[in-house]
């Protein structure tokens, strides 16, 4: 079953909820700010997607900015940047799904159509 990480508050994530249940997919959600990916499954989906790891941050969040990430993140290992992602679930970018074989990192119509209808 697919897996879909999001925020309850995230109106992204709502549309993205949404959008599952008007195509009648089925979906398990898990709320990332609770239950974040852990280092090895955020490992393990980034070898599912691009290898740009970047694209796992959510680079508009409170938490990205406070950190000043976007100047620390070319300077920093990818090991360093997969531990940094764990800590938070506010900092991975939402809606984050998992599906066999695949991931999506925020919510692009054209490319969950693709993968999921």
């Amino acid at each position: 079953m697919i897996k879909v990480y999001c925020y309850s508050k995230c109106t992204t994530c709502k549309k993205a909820l949404k959008w599952l249940d008007d195509n009648h997919v089925e979906y398990e959600p898990v709320d990332i700010k609770e239950n974040h990916p852990t280092e090895a499954a955020l490992r393990e989906y980034a070898s599912m997607s691009s290898p740009d790891l970047k694209q796992f941050f959510n680079t508009s969040g409170k938490q990205y900015r406070e950190l000043e990430l976007s100047k620390k993140l070319p300077t920093m290992s990818e090991d360093e940047q997969f531990a940094l992602l764990a800590t938070d679930g506010m900092l991975v970018k939402r809606p984050l799904l998992v599906g066999d074989g695949f991931v999506l990192t925020g919510f692009k119509e054209p490319e969950w159509t693709d993968k999921l209808l």
